[in-house]
Order: structure tokens, then C-alpha cells, then sequence
């Protein structure tokens, strides 16, 4: 981000996004999971709301209803945010963290 400040757990951003299969670049809302030194993991978000994920509201907060994309966890950089554009309410990072473990969990199996 611009002001210097680091992302924190929860925080929705508009991340400057490279795809692999072009050389263009997107921006892209975001769900900061955590930091790591100098890399940001996060979970894409998309208005597509058919998709599966949790679903994130206008109420919440987002431009439109959307979906935070579980299964789109990608890492990027701090200079890659372009700026914060609201934190998810605890109740949200909860159940975001349970369909993250829920995911993860079947590693374990």
C-alpha cells in the first residue's frame, strides 16, 4: 500500500494482479490471510457469486454481493496493494477460517 502501513488478517484490498497466462495487469479485490516478511498470502474475491466460497455482502462492505474464492489463494507483495478497502467483521474472519480449515483438512485424510 502506499502509505507504508503493512496488511493485516482480514483486511480487503485491490491488489495489482499479474495472470500467468498474459503480461497484463488487473486489479482485483482481495482477503488479506496473513503476512509474511515482505509477502502478502491472500484469497482472491470475485462478483461472480455463483461461485463457491463465502459469500461477502454490499452491507459488509463490498461494491457489489461477492465471493471471497477459497480455492484462489495466491501470494503478492505490499507494493502490489493499491489500497485498502474495508476489514471483514470477526464474524466474517470466522467463518472465512472455517472454510479455509475445512479445505485444508483434507490434507489430513
Amino acid at each position: 500500500m502506499k502509505s507504508g502501513k503493512m496488511s493485516e488478517s482480514g483486511d480487503v484490498v485491490l491488489v495489482n494482479l499479474q495472470f500467468t497466462n498474459s503480461s497484463e495487469i488487473k486489479k482485483r479485490p482481495a482477503v488479506v490471510l496473513f503476512e509474511d516478511f515482505t509477502n502478502i498470502v491472500v484469497a482472491g474475491i470475485t462478483s461472480n457469486i455463483n461461485m463457491r466460497g463465502v459469500p461477502l455482502s454490499k452491507k459488509e462492505g463490498a461494491i457489489r454481493d461477492s465471493v471471497i474464492k477459497t480455492n484462489y489463494i495466491f501470494t503478492t507483495t505490499e507494493k502490489a496493494v493499491e489500497k485498502k478497502l474495508f476489514r471483514l467483521n470477526i464474524e466474517k474472519k470466522r467463518i472465512l477460517f472455517k472454510a479455509l480449515v475445512e479445505k485444508l483438512g483434507k490434507l489430513n485424510s
